[in-house]
């Protein structure tokens, strides 16, 4: 399986249309344009599960064919108390894969970030080993057999390869991570677990993480993909490295796919010579050179750009 995940907004100047087209209309669509080589996902907000907007929906419907959640299955929300669950939106964003036959993966069990306050508080390690196995098993098996992939560990590493100091890694130790594998598997057996990060292009972090999978599946974890984030520009990362990574990953035996994927044509603050890094850039016109709009020259090396990387 592969799947690649935009940013709805890039999409939001594509021709609108019902999720009903007649099958001339379709050709046209991301989805069935790479129908044959992987999946168009994006990722819905609170707003878009709740189908508040028609024109917004119809985007989704017409264009993917592979959902995640923004935020609402991250732990903040869905578990917000220790002896509570909200399911309510949770429940919404996977019947509406259901409705329109989509690809539906997971977004995120186990991360450091956009924790629940109580959570934060846990130092203790039995503490935390009962909330991984009540969080994983709670949530993954409610969705057995309808959620098709997991991101179950988010944003383990550091840039430098090294384990982020989380409140896991502080807990329990690296255990923890072969831990929640095991925990999402006996869960769901069937389900496509992923450990999912972003700058896994980089060398550094693309040796830490290939050790990191080797460790886990060393250790009895079932690791069936690496979700890589593509936050990049139009120049770096460069085609050769995001296809060393695809190489390096898959000969680990696990599936590869952009779980995020967006490009941005604006300046990077640190390209900046000379620029204090205590620099305000909110409101530099430096760092928005196209305040009116986006020349046809710099349209043509975004879609390029798009296109160079969906051929790899």
């Amino acid at each position: 399986m592969k799947f690649i995940n935009h940013c709805l907004p890039l999409l939001s100047l594509m021709i609108l249309g019902s999720c009903n087209v007649k099958k001339t209309e379709l050709s046209s669509s991301l989805k069935n344009s790479y129908k044959n080589d992987f999946y168009i996902g994006t990722a819905l907000s609170a707003d878009q599960i709740e189908e508040k907007d028609a024109k917004v929906d119809s985007l989704i419907c017409r264009q993917f064919n592979a959902i995640t959640a923004e935020n609402i299955m991250k732990s903040m929300f869905v578990h917000p108390q220790k002896d509570k669950y909200d399911f309510a939106l949770t429940d919404k964003f996977v019947a509406f894969g259901e409705k329109n036959k989509m690809f539906i993966h997971g977004h995120t069990l186990i991360w450091h970030s956009q924790l629940a306050p109580w959570m934060e508080k846990i130092k203790d390690s039995t503490e935390m080993k009962a909330f991984m196995k009540d969080h994983i098993t709670t949530i993954v098996s409610k969705y057995k057999g309808r959620i098709n992939s997991w991101d179950v560990v988010n944003e383990a590493l550091n840039d430098d390869g090294t384990l982020r100091k989380s409140v896991f890694l502080n807990t329990l130790g690296e255990s923890y991570l072969a831990d929640a594998f095991k925990l999402a598997a006996k869960a769901d057996p069937k389900v496509d677990l992923y450990y999912n990060d972003y700058n896994l292009e980089d060398p550094a972090k693309r040796e830490g993480a290939i050790n990191l999978i080797k460790k886990i599946k060393a250790a009895g974890g079932k690791v069936d993909g690496i979700g890589s984030q593509g936050h990049w520009n139009l120049n770096s990362p460069s085609l050769e490295e995001i296809e060393k990574s695809i190489l390096a990953y898959s000969a680990l035996g696990v599936k590869v796919a952009f779980t995020e994927l967006d490009i941005t044509v604006l300046p990077n603050p640190w390209d900046l010579k000379g620029a204090d890094v205590n620099q305000k850039f909110e409101g530099n016109p430096k760092m928005n050179p196209y305040p009116e709009t986006l020349p046809d020259s710099i349209q043509d090396k975004l879609a390029q750009r798009y296109a160079d990387i969906f051929k790899l």
